[in-house]
């Protein structure tokens, strides 16, 4: 199948726009994605470095509250702890805003796609009052930069941040032998077996308990701290060596060192190439990708050492690319981020300091369609197979949201049948074509193209 320029930007973009003209070709889609990121600078999210400084000062606000002795002490902490809390949810507010302006606007749709299927890949959920806002910085800081780059880098970016350290609770993980650990705090596993089950050799992958268990006694050490962020405690660590899938790492002084090798090895092993191409077709292509587009992904994946550009520059080049069927169901933050674009949103369409604003138009529906902002169920993230995305509340969701949110976003709408080439291209099916041309009123039509199964899918 050849290049199909609206194709290209529906399946691996993040739909398409009257604004915007769609990719020429997969090298234009290449270029896009490897010079500097005009959207993330234009709508920019603070990385997790520059929030920490909020988060620390939200926890010892947290604790003056806490031990406050007089009702006066205690009101004022009280009063304080709201105030960060407030600026806290605010800046929450306008970067998830931000980050659908990013879809509507950017002419780099495949940069944002990439995005959102490595944060997904590498899950990170914020829980409790400090950390439940984390989750975008996070990913500005240790995702976005890595998605045309070395997967490695990406790995080490990930297993290092504070977010992933306390989500799988990492950070009070303690070699039993160490120093720190005084005979009573113990090892925890949950970061080694997420790291080789879900992050790298996949379910299936070629490692044993016992891998788990000294890789997490490597990965002790690993902390951090609400003043300097991520450290490596080597009092934390276990002494001696660990053996990993038969290699060695270590010695009787642990260092962050011992660890990048093995992240290292880890990110170049063949089976991490199969897990990652599989994924990545699955992602983007089909539930059920063929067995040679993934021996392409993954012959491309290992030649260049996990360098993921090549690999999607591999991804782009397949005929399976191409196929004019629409495989797979839009998860609600395609779906929604796609009818922004066809809606062509610009910043003051949406209510970028208000967060209840925010929820009701966009995060609530998201919540119900089965998506809450960065917050999936598990470390193994959002499902991919299609059927858990159109059960029949879900798809309510979707049908309430796309015949309600048009008007409220954009009190002047477009006529249905403008909008229908905006958000389908001329090739629309002929009966959505029909259905729009017998809508009783714009948002009727707007309603009915969104919800139709042609939009819904890519």
């Amino acid at each position: 199948m050849p290049f199909d320029p609206q194709l290209a930007e529906i399946r691996f973009g993040c739909g398409l726009s009257p604004r915007l003209t769609p990719p020429e070709s997969a090298a234009g889609m290449m270029a896009r994605l490897t010079r500097p990121d005009d959207a993330g600078q234009t709508y920019p999210i603070a990385p997790f470095s520059a929030r920490l400084p909020q988060l620390a000062a939200l926890q010892r606000a947290r604790r003056d509250r806490r031990k406050a002795k007089s009702d006066a002490a205690r009101r004022d902490a009280e009063e304080h702890y709201k105030d960060l809390r407030r600026t806290l949810r605010t800046d929450a507010a306008r970067w998830t805003g931000h980050a659908f302006l990013r879809r509507a606007l950017t002419r780099d749709g495949l940069r944002e796609r990439l995005t959102a299927f490595w944060a997904d890949h590498f899950t990170a959920r914020g829980v409790g009052q400090i950390w439940s806002y984390a989750h975008l910085p996070y990913v500005e800081e240790a995702i976005r930069p890595h998605v045309a780059g070395r997967f490695a880098d990406m790995l080490r970016a990930v297993i290092t941040q504070p977010l992933m350290l306390s989500y799988l609770d990492q950070y009070r993980s303690f070699g039993p032998d160490s120093p720190a650990a005084k005979g009573k705090r113990g090892l925890n596993e949950n970061l080694a077996r997420e790291l080789l089950e879900l992050h790298t050799l996949g379910a299936d992958g070629p490692y044993t308990q016992t891998d788990v268990r000294q890789m997490a006694e490597l990965l002790t050490g690993l902390t951090f701290d609400m003043k300097r962020g991520f450290v490596f405690r080597a009092d934390m660590a276990e002494p001696g060596p660990e053996t990993v899938l038969g290699i060695s790492y270590g010695g009787p002084g642990a260092t962050l060192d011992h660890i990048h090798a093995a992240l290292d090895d880890l990110a170049t092993h063949p089976a991490t190439a199969t897990h990652i191409a599989r994924k990545l077709a699955v992602h983007f292509v089909s539930d059920a990708p063929t067995p040679s587009l993934i021996r392409a992904l993954t012959a491309r994946y290992t030649e260049t050492g996990g360098d993921l550009a090549a690999v999607i520059e591999a991804l782009l080049a397949h005929p399976d690319a191409w196929s004019p069927e629409m495989r797979n169901v839009k998860q609600p933050v395609d779906f929604v981020g796609s009818a922004l674009r066809a809606l062509d949103l610009v910043p003051r369409h949406l209510p970028l300091g208000n967060l209840r604003r925010m929820q009701n138009m966009l995060l609530t529906p998201m919540a119900l369609m089965g998506q809450p902002m960065g917050a999936p169920p598990g470390p193994d993230g959002w499902p991919e197979d299609d059927a858990d995305w159109i059960t029949p509340q879900r798809l309510a969701a979707r049908l309430q949201w796309a015949m309600s949110a048009p008007f409220q976003l954009r009190r002047t709408l477009p006529r249905p049948e403008t909008f229908l080439i905006a958000a389908l291209g001329p090739d629309a099916p002929e009966p959505v074509k029909f259905a729009a041309r017998a809508a009783e009123s714009r948002a009727e039509g707007i309603g009915i193209i969104l919800a139709s199964p042609a939009f819904q899918r890519f």
